[in-house]
């Protein structure tokens, strides 16, 4: 039990293959027990030895207590030991998936938002409008149902769907089950749309070139500097749903100020995912 944001392993994650129907548990994945072996050459752009025998510890500015036994909660160095395991374990995996990424030349981008933002909007028109140039592949993830999965197969682009249970977000070794089943081509483009949540996900590396975070204009513009890291943690800000502000109360530059006072290095695009208005600017 993640006593932070209350997600839970009690329901075995599952993994829907939509091309083929097949659904495996990710149960095994979950608990961080599997061989995350990938045949591979791992290159990575720049003078790194990257041995995976080592503490591969990360600090965190956060307090993310995750499968923290009962019995240990009062005894604060058990607790961040743990919390630092898991985390250096997820890290660990996300950076074996950069490495595979990397290897075969495929940009990966983690989209995360609250529930509502437009996040499968925005990649249904992406794919549709660029999936005869690149190919587009995605990876879904949700607390239950295949709806995200089915309107994503629709377009015709390659899908699993990722179903958490109770779990609110994705994780690497979920992501690397997920990039072996869809075994994307060379030189493509993989889009991870993640659980509808602005905080965990925001915590967890899945191996992505970057997180873009989605906001809309329906939902405040106080936003980034309510939920600094999901900020803090993406390279790229897509304020969706632009066509709305005649009849919504919301103060597009007081948002942006918010922004990139959280991050001032976040790229910003202003887009209606519906209507098209700033698309051509995202897709470039």
């Amino acid at each position: 039990m993640c006593l932070t944001c209350g997600c839970s392993d009690n329901a075995s994650p599952m993994l829907t293959d939509l091309q083929t129907g097949q659904t495996l548990s990710l149960q095994a994945v979950h608990e961080h027990d599997h061989d995350h072996s990938h045949d591979h050459d791992h290159r990575h752009d720049h003078d790194h030895s990257h041995d995976h025998d080592h503490d591969h510890s990360h600090d965190h500015d956060h307090d993310h207590r995750h499968e923290i036994p009962t019995a240990v909660t009062t005894q604060r160095g058990r607790i961040i030991r743990l919390e630092q395991d898991v985390l250096a374990k997820n890290n660990l995996l996300a950076e074996r998936n950069r490495g595979w990424l990397m290897g075969r030349d495929i940009l990966a981008l983690n989209l995360i938002s609250s529930p509502g933002a437009g996040k499968t909007t925005l990649l249904e028109r992406t794919i549709r409008e660029l999936g005869s140039k690149l190919p587009i592949s995605v990876i879904e993830g949700d607390q239950a149902t295949l709806h995200d999965a089915e309107r994503i197969q629709a377009t015709g682009s390659k899908v699993v769907q990722i179903n958490t249970g109770t779990g609110c977000h994705l994780e690497a070794d979920m992501t690397a089950r997920a990039l072996r089943q869809l075994d994307p081509p060379l030189h493509s483009l993989v889009m991870i749309e993640n659980v509808g949540n602005l905080v965990c996900p925001a915590l967890f590396d899945l191996g992505e070139r970057a997180k873009v975070v989605i906001m809309s204009v329906t939902e405040g513009e106080n936003k980034p500097v309510k939920y600094p890291h999901a900020f803090r943690a993406s390279q790229v800000m897509i304020l969706n749903k632009i066509d709305l502000l005649p009849y919504v109360n919301f103060d597009v530059d007081q948002c942006l100020a918010f922004a990139r006072e959280v991050n001032p290095s976040l790229r910003v695009f202003q887009i209606s995912a519906t209507r098209g208005d700033g698309l051509s600017d995202w897709y470039a």
